[in-house]
């Protein structure tokens, strides 16, 4: 009997061992295995959301795992390997904590996403935490055996103790043979079903609801029913997993917080067992906050309690205040009654949790039974409120991202409805022009018939000048308005093309393909817009007769080489091909305006490519000899001419529209399905351009052959200010007007940067990050978009930023900071405009040699003589082309 109480000790030694170190073991490995999850959990949510609250599973997983760690590798002491995948486990786990978790939490901290998306790319955290997964599966897995090992030993020994009993029993006596087998069946059964269980226990699909079955009272009982509590512990603990997780998929994918907050209700209250249930959602409402009531389970919004409760207010309100989770036991008479289609009742137990985020209460949730919750309910209820607070305010945080998408939207169509305004009363205007022009030539004609009548000649005198009077007005209204809206029009889109430009250009690789083609494509159509408001005020300048004519040296050579740069590109896309010819007798330079000169023939070209599918278009630049003034119907005059042509082989004009493409927003195909885009100003323009520099545009077309338009430019001198004009004597062009060079044409000595000279200036400096390294640039503008645009820029091109949003702010950090290297004023802000604020700055000796460099939505005349003479170095308008502003800032930073 010794010997088999001592082998009944053994056997209850080895199950104790199994029970209270194989379980540890398991327990201690997920415990590890949850800390480490939480800490990557954690990580992303403070990546993704910038919310330090996030950051409280990680610290407490980063504090805590090493205690697990330290208490299971006591258990496993005695096992050298499973110590050895212990600590390569704990290598790995240090190695993502040094490596992925504390640097990209500092990546966040300094605000540094493109290196967090960067390293996030790699996929470098993500392969340790699955390989730390893979060696504690492989570590379990080992433990399993070890555990399938003692119980196949336990169930030897049992054997070998049933052998023992029988032998002894069959020693004693026959008839203690049956009491023994009893004893001993008793004994084993329980024995084995503690085993089953400690194995269901340990295997992901066991059966844990399987309880054993008690046969004794001896130390062989009291093991079974502490194996029968740790299965029922371990059920409700899974149970309770179970649901959490369940609660938590359920939040994805909700993008409204009613719809949310009902789904929340619908799920945990049948798993909690509850009969009523409702949710209150905070909502701001000017300086104070209340709490909605949002959503119900068994209950329509409207039949029971409050809709709305304030802080403090009842049990929900003072639950919100304290930030404590409340429960009534004996719930007073009446306070409720739950109803269904058999009757109502009272219930009997009542729960209210507050659901906080960032420390705050942002809702609650108060639920209510006929029975009473038990602890695990209560566990449900509190694990998963923070989870429900970062589900409704994330569906918040999408549905205001969401309303403020809709208004840009509603404010982007608004811009076009002005835009096409804008176009509408421009062709109002120009109508009502045209009456003017005719009442003027009916009011001549009336003055030759009527000479000897003074009176009536001296009321019509009075009438012209009042008419005249009015035309004025309208024109200068007509400028104003134009002036005005293109500067309203120019500063939302500086900074979307700057910007834009930016993304499309992708300098730190953080864009995909289609985003940056997506940037391409608001780029495009910013610069569309641009055009667009440039033509109808080039076009208002010109009838108004505001263009001054800038005569200058231009360089001849240069057209080919700038005309294929920006229009080969074009033609290998459309699959055409372009070529540009230029006959030898045609000087170097000439004098003329080179700004206007490029503006017509990029027109003609832009026209060319537009309305040709296939085939080629040829730029050709010639002298003009005496058969081609035949060719032209040009009269012959002393000078020399130069003809510049644009040939196509594309759509071509029918000969009754010939007349008709050089009118104001007119074209070939005019019909609202039309074909080709454009607003129909390029040919206005360049007509009148043309004129202006006293040339003309002729056009030869054939339909479905092809057109060729033809500047022809009469060469002039440094000394050439009024040339004769040149006059066409064909019926064709009988029509057209002619037009003498202006008595406002301006011979400039100053330079003035092109295109071909800011292509020349980049390669002047070739490092450009030494020139623009730690250069300090004061930024001068009220507009927030502009400088946010400015800002990123330049400080991607090295450059140092300061932002100042007035004049008179300028002027006071003037006096705190006078070392900077340069300045970029914009000329319409508040408190002190940019005028006033260069000539304040050039009163100060420390800054007479500082360039400032004016920038301003305007684009009317005088604004270049206006800023230049209140001290500006330099002027460029805005939208601002940022390879303009960096070849200038070049220019000024080296002089």
């Amino acid at each position: 009997m010794i010997i088999i109480n001592n082998q009944i000790s053994h056997l209850k030694n080895e199950q104790n061992y199994i029970i209270s170190h194989d379980i540890e073991v398991h327990n201690l490995t997920y415990q590890i295995e949850k800390q480490l999850l939480d800490m990557e959990t954690g990580q992303r949510g403070y990546v993704i959301t910038g919310a330090t609250n996030y950051l409280e599973p990680y610290n407490s997983g980063r504090a805590t795992w090493k205690e697990y760690y330290n208490d299971l590798y006591t258990l496993i002491s005695d096992n050298p390997n499973q110590k050895q995948k212990l600590s390569e486990i704990k290598s790995n786990i240090e190695s993502w904590i040094n490596v992925s978790g504390e640097p990209v939490i500092l990546l966040k901290q300094q605000n540094k996403m493109d290196e967090i998306l960067a390293y996030f790319d790699t996929g470098k955290g993500k392969m340790k935490v699955d390989e730390v997964r893979t060696q504690f599966k492989i570590f379990r897995d080992t433990e399993l055996e070890l555990t399938e090992q003692r119980a196949d030993r336990l169930n030897t020994q049992n054997r070998a103790l049933e052998a023992g009993i029988y032998i002894l029993l069959a020693l004693v006596c026959g008839i203690s043979i049956g009491s023994a087998l009893f004893i001993s069946n008793t004994i084993t059964k329980t024995i084995r079903d503690v085993i089953q269980s400690i194995r269901d226990i340990t295997s992901a699909g066991g059966n844990l609801s399987h309880r054993i079955q008690i046969r004794t009272r001896d130390e062989v009982g009291e093991l079974g029913d502490a194996m029968n509590v740790l299965l029922e512990t371990t059920e409700q603990q899974s149970q309770l997993k179970t649901n959490i997780a369940e609660i938590i998929g359920m939040f994805q994918g909700m993008t409204d917080v009613k719809l949310l907050g009902q789904s929340f209700l619908n799920t945990v209250a049948p798993m909690m067992s509850a009969s009523y249930g409702v949710l209150y959602l905070r909502c701001r409402k000017g300086n104070g906050e209340q709490y909605l009531k949002v959503a119900s389970y068994a209950t329509n919004l409207d039949d029971i309690g409050l809709k709305t409760v304030r802080i403090g207010e009842g049990l929900v309100g003072q639950s919100i205040m304290n930030k404590q989770v409340m429960e009534l036991n004996d719930i007073p008479e009446g306070y409720v009654r739950i109803a269904s289609a058999l009757g109502q009742a009272e219930p009997k137990h009542l729960i209210i949790v507050p659901v906080e985020f960032e420390g705050s209460v942002i809702a609650a949730v108060e639920l209510a039974t006929f029975g009473t919750f038990i602890a695990t309910d209560r566990q449900l209820l509190l694990d998963v409120s923070h989870s429900l607070g970062t589900a409704l305010d994330s569906v918040e945080t999408r549905m205001e991202i969401e309303r403020l998408l809709e208004e840009s939207q509603v404010m982007t169509e608004e811009l076009q409805v002005q835009t096409e305004e804008l176009q509408v009363q421009a062709e109002e205007m120009e109508r009502q022009q045209e009456v003017l022009q005719h009442t003027n030539n009916e009011l001549e004609k009336q003055n030759e018939v009527n000479e000897n009548k003074s009176r009536e000649l001296e009321i019509t005198r009075v009438e012209m000048e009042e008419y005249t009077k009015k035309l004025q007005e309208i024109s200068t209204y007509k400028s104003n308005f134009l002036a005005n809206m293109s500067h309203e029009l120019r500063t939302p889109l500086n900074s979307m093309l700057v910007l834009s430009q930016l993304l499309a250009e992708n300098r730190n690789g953080t864009l995909t393909v289609n985003e940056q083609e997506y940037a391409r494509v608001v780029n495009s159509a910013g610069n569309d817009l641009l055009v667009l408001i440039n033509d109808v005020l080039d076009l208002s300048k010109v009838e108004a007769g505001k263009i001054d004519i800038v005569t200058e040296i231009t360089n001849v050579t240069e057209i080919p080489i700038m005309m294929r740069h920006q229009f080969l590109p074009l033609a290998e896309q459309k699959g055409i091909e372009f070529h540009v010819e230029m006959s030898p007798d045609v000087p170097d330079v000439i004098w003329t305006d080179e700004q206007r000169l490029y503006q017509i023939i990029r027109n003609l070209l832009s026209n060319a490519f537009k309305f040709t599918s296939e085939g080629q278009v040829t730029l050709s630049i010639s002298m003009l000899d005496d058969e081609d003034y035949n060719r032209y119907g040009l009269v012959k005059i002393k000078g020399s001419v130069v003809a510049i042509s644009v040939k196509d082989t594309g759509i071509g004009i029918p000969h009754d529209k010939l007349d008709l493409i050089f009118e104001a927003f007119q074209q070939v195909d005019g019909a609202t399905s039309r074909k080709y885009g454009g607003t129909g100003l390029g040919l206005s323009i360049s007509r009148e351009f043309a004129h202006l520099l006293g040339g003309v545009i002729v056009v030869e077309s054939e339909e479905r052959v092809g057109s060729t338009f033809t500047f022809l430019l009469q060469l002039k001198d440094e000394d050439s200010h009024q040339l004769e004009p040149l006059k066409l004597h064909s019926e064709s062009a009988a029509a057209a007007e002619l037009v003498t060079f202006s008595s406002s044409v301006i011979a400039k000595n100053e330079p003035r940067l092109t295109e071909g000279e800011q292509s020349k200036d980049k390669t002047q400096f070739p490092d450009e990050d030494l020139l623009f390294k730690n250069k300090r640039v004061l930024i001068v503008d009220d507009d927030i978009r502009n400088t946010f645009a400015l800002t990123v820029a330049l400080e991607q091109a090295g450059l140092d930023i300061t932002v100042a949003d007035n004049g008179q702010e300028c002027m006071e950090i003037l006096q705190r900071e006078p070392s900077f290297d340069i300045i970029l004023m914009d000329i319409m802000m508040p408190v002190m405009d940019g005028y006033e604020t260069m000539r304040n700055i050039r009163k100060l000796p420390e800054f007479e040699g500082v360039p400032v460099i004016a920038l301003t939505a305007k684009a009317m005349k005088y604004d270049r003589e206006k800023c230049l003479a209140a001290g500006a170095s330099d002027y460029i308008s805005k939208p601002l082309n940022m390879d303009q502003l960096f070849s200038l800032m070049r220019v000024w930073l080296t002089s």
